[in-house]
Parts: structure tokens; sequence; C-alpha cells
């Protein structure tokens, strides 16, 4: 008898337990767009990304950052104190299987304004790149030049892109590791064509939350079979790098991406950012001398690396 009574119990307990975790999930959703929406408009303030009257063009490529980032610019236009249009853009650039009714379908469904321009750029590709080898630049300076083209045709003076935090990051290790340069993925730049300024509101965003933002949002992903498909590149060893780094070593990638905005030229060796050849005694004190003999700021006794944490959930 007390067995029936326990089961009893627990069948009328079991949807209070499904509405408490569905409250539970609903409130993470929430703190999650919450918190994109402070990063986006952070990095929109931080570097004065939109300004009043501007027209934006969002590059959408059917996969997860720009479906995020041109959901988060359609909630901060809402909520702005200025006024800015939106128009999303993809270019086709007619990858075999690729699905050319699932964006316009989307678009239309959250009713923004958009278009899709056709551009044969993969039989290009293909053409001039041996099998094996990297597309990724070629196929970057084409589609660079077409949206440049298109952004002049719908009078937008923004190009917005999505890469994220860890696009920056890995792009950083590339031309290091690769380049031999310091050479990041800046937030705002000055196209190649000296008519349009390049934007990343996503620049303070970390991959792992659009990659959950996309799976509450249910955006229609589409994969790119071009780029996609290449299993070896060298940008794909970099982000295995950082994500161990992020098991292993808490706060290593915040304390890597926050150097990227706190830099010495005077303890570098680059002769351009710095005069060198001047330099001569002083006789004053500077607080941001010579530091050659002090303790390594980075190295703690408990772990070896400073805890930085960026995001503070709301």
């Amino acid at each position: 008898m007390q067995a029936i009574n326990e089961s009893l119990t627990a069948q009328a307990d079991a949807p209070a337990a499904v509405a408490k975790s569905q409250e539970k999930i609903t409130y993470e959703n929430n703190k999650l767009h919450k918190r994109l929406c402070r990063q986006v408009g952070q990095a929109i303030g931080d570097f004065n990304m939109i300004e009043d009257g501007d027209k934006v063009m969002v590059c959408l490529s059917g996969g997860k950052d720009s479906y995020a980032l041109l959901d988060i610019l359609m909630t901060l236009r809402e909520r702005a104190p200025i006024h800015f249009d939106i128009v999303a853009v993809n270019l086709d650039q007619k990858q075999p299987n690729f699905p050319a009714d699932v964006l316009p379908a989307y678009l239309e469904k959250i009713g923004i304004p958009y278009h899709i321009e056709n551009q044969d750029t993969y039989s290009i590709v293909k053409r001039l790149i041996p099998e094996g080898k990297t597309t990724c630049s070629l196929c970057s300076r084409l589609r660079r030049g077409i949206l440049y083209r298109v952004a002049d045709e719908l009078g937008a003076n923004k190009i917005a892109l999505g890469h994220h935090r860890d696009d920056i990051l890995e792009t950083f290790f590339l031309n290091m590791f690769f380049g031999g340069k310091i050479k990041g993925m800046p937030a705002k730049l000055q196209s190649d064509d000296g008519k349009h300024i390049v934007i990343r509101p996503m620049a303070y965003v970390k991959e792992a939350d659009t990659e959950r933002y996309a799976q509450v949002k249910n955006f229609p992903i589409i994969p790119c079979d071009l780029c996609g498909s290449q299993e070896n590149l060298q940008r794909k060893q970099i982000k295995n790098l950082m994500r161990e780094w992020d098991k292993k070593y808490p706060g290593r990638v915040e304390n890597i991406f926050s150097s990227l905005s706190t830099v010495v030229p005077s303890h570098l060796m680059d002769k351009n950012l710095f005069n060198f050849t001047d330099l001569q005694i002083s006789g004053e004190a500077n607080p941001d001398g010579d530091i050659a003999f002090d303790e390594e700021p980075c190295a703690t006794p408990a772990s070896g690396v400073i805890q930085l944490h960026l995001d503070q959930d709301d």
C-alpha cells in the first residue's frame, strides 16, 4: 500500500517538476539573450559602429553567427535612441545542393528587407584552387568585392559581419603562428575600396553562446559545402587549441582577448609603433619603464593563470 501511495505522489509531482524545469530553461534562454544584447551593444558603443541615419547591410551566410547577428541587431534597433536601417544580404555562390529557398522564406517571415545576390564564385574557386588546397583566401576576396558592390547599390554605408570573439582570437594566432605578424581581426575598419565601414558587432561574443542561441531560436542553418568540408584547416587546429585551453586553464582565453586592447608599443619590437632610435635618457621616472626583472604578471601559485571573467550575467 505504501508503494502505491508513493507512486501516486510521484505521478502527482511530475507535472510540477516539468513546469519547474521549463521555467529554468526559459530563464537561462532569456539570460542568454540579454547577455548577447549587452555584449553587442557594448561593442557598438565602444567602437562607435552604428550612428544615426546609418544603413547597415548585414551579411547573412546561413550560418549560426550571421543569424544571431541579424536577430540581435533587430532587437537593439527597437531599443536604440537613434534611427538606423537594416538590410540583410546573402551571396548565393552557387554551391552544390545550396537550398536557395531557405533564406528568403526566413527573412520574409521575420519581416526584414533583404537582397539575394547570385554569383557563381564556387566554380571560379574550384577551377583555380587545386583539390585539397585551402579555398578560403580566394573565396574571401571574391566575396568581399561582390559585397562592396552590393552595398553601393543598396545605399548601405555600414557592412556588418558575424565574426565573434573566437574568430578574432583565431585570426590573431593564425597571423602570429603562420604569418609572422601581430595582427588580428578589428572590430571596425574601412573597406578596401574606401567607401564603407566594416563592423563586427559580435566582437565580444563567445562562439559557444552563438551555438546555443542558434539552438534556442531554431535558426534554419545552411552548411557550407565549400570551406566547411576542409577538415584540416589551420583555423580548426587553432580552434581546438583554444578549446583545450578553455577547459584546462579557465580564464586564459579571456586574458588573451583582453590583451588585444591593452597594447604597450614600447615593450614590443616594432620600430614603426615606437621610436626606439631616438629614445634617450630623460631623467624622469617612468612607471611603464623597464620591468624586465619584475615577477611574471601571468603566473600565480594556484593555477598559473589569472582568472579574468569578462561576462557577468544579469
